[in-house]
């Protein structure tokens, strides 16, 4: 069996304190956590995002984004040394903006972001009686505020640009 290649940074620390941005999709990029309204009908409260004070078109979860929601945020109380900052949850695929602060002290095992991510989709999979998820995320290590920024309004627009998303297959 062939051993799949990393696409992780190879000497960088996951567990230490940043911001990343992380792309979860579905397995085989399936529509099965929700829909977007593509009239944009702003009537519904946007279901998703911490600290959203825009109104978006609605993504209407299905039984297993409600789970993903769910699990979502549960993940500072599960690694309290992690904060999901923003996230959004699309037809096929979740971003998410977290932070790691280990400042307290460094735990005997700090949570890697790998560890945080690959908890909350078993989690998903396995409430939701089958695989959710593909093989794998993509993570950006965020650099900069204006990284951050940018990022954050990425996150908040993806609803609006559905038709155009790359993910939209």
């Amino acid at each position: 069996m062939e051993k799949r290649k990393s696409i992780r940074l190879p000497e960088y620390d996951y567990s230490q304190n940043s911001a990343y941005f992380v792309t979860v999709c579905t397995h085989e990029r399936k529509h099965i956590l929700g829909s977007v309204n593509a009239q944009g009908d702003n009537g519904n409260v946007p279901n998703n995002s911490v600290g959203a004070d825009i109104i978006r078109p609605p993504v209407t979860l299905t039984e297993t984004g409600l789970l993903v929601q769910e699990c979502i945020s549960r993940i500072n109380m599960i690694y309290p040394a992690v904060f999901v900052d923003k996230y959004v949850i699309m037809p096929n695929h979740i971003h998410l903006l977290l932070s790691i602060d280990n400042s307290c002290g460094r735990m005997i095992s700090a949570p890697t972001l790998s560890r945080v991510v690959g908890q909350m989709k078993r989690a998903v999979s396995k409430n939701a009686g089958f695989g959710v998820w593909q093989k794998s995320f993509y993570e950006h290590i965020i650099r900069n505020e204006r990284d951050y920024l940018e990022i954050w309004q990425y996150i908040d627009s993806n609803p609006y640009k559905w038709a155009e998303d790359e993910y939209n297959t």
